[in-house]
């Protein structure tokens, strides 16, 4: 069992205040994020029940999963979700020379932008978006990829999904608990989470439909 906690500790964000780790609002919004997709078992299952509650959100994509998914990834941009950078193979920077990462992230990014539709040119510029895999990543490696044109997107809470020992109900508890205003939640679109996963973000959305919150991506502009 990790010791992480759910809630990312507000010291935590303050010693790396490069990263985001959710947005400053008080408007009833939370930002569901889905990580280590697109997988033939479950990334359009997660589509569908995010379409039910017209919720949007971010999927941060595997480079190699999106070679064996070209379609499912398409799928993720067709309903209106924004897409991030998650490396190409799931990379671990703590254990990864910044030059071997920084490859692996560029190897990803070609496999987004040769499936992603041609966007026609306008005023306003996407950032892209990057995920650390495992939350693992070097100062240099984080500054090198900030300088890249990205922002690196961390959370405010974790839901434990892909963790075995927790039970689904748990899982759920740990989400309704402590999200508020601006969250960035985590999920993963992986078989290793779709148990506790299929559980719970349904009844997350319920939940926090019911109170009048609503799901947006993350998308912000040059």
């Amino acid at each position: 069992m990790t010791l992480t906690p759910v809630k990312t500790p507000f010291v935590v964000k303050k010693m790396f205040p490069n990263y985001i780790w959710d947005i400053a609002t008080n408007k009833k919004i939370i930002y569901l994020t889905f990580d280590d997709g697109p997988t033939l078992e479950i990334t359009n299952w997660t589509l569908d029940t995010l379409k039910k509650y017209n919720a949007k959100a971010t999927f941060f994509c595997i480079g190699n999963n999106i070679e064996k998914n070209p379609e499912i990834f398409k799928d993720i941009i067709k309903h209106g979700h924004a897409i991030g950078n998650h490396t190409q193979n799931h990379a671990k920077g703590w254990k990864t020379s910044t030059v071997d990462y920084l490859s692996d992230v560029e190897q990803a990014e070609q496999n987004i932008q040769k499936e992603k539709p041609q966007q026609h040119a306008s005023t306003s510029k996407i950032v892209k978006l990057f995920r650390p895999p495992y939350g693992k990543i070097r100062s240099n490696q984080g500054k090198q990829i900030i300088n890249l044109g990205y922002k690196i997107i961390m959370w405010d809470i974790l839901s434990f999904d892909w963790e075995h020992k927790i039970s689904k109900e748990t899982c759920f508890k740990n989400v309704i608990s402590k999200t508020k205003n601006g969250s960035i939640v985590v999920f993963h679109d992986s078989v290793k989470a779709s148990k506790n996963m299929q559980y719970t973000l349904p009844k997350v959305l319920k939940h926090f439909s019911e109170q009048g919150f609503i799901f947006k991506s993350l998308d912000f502009k040059a």
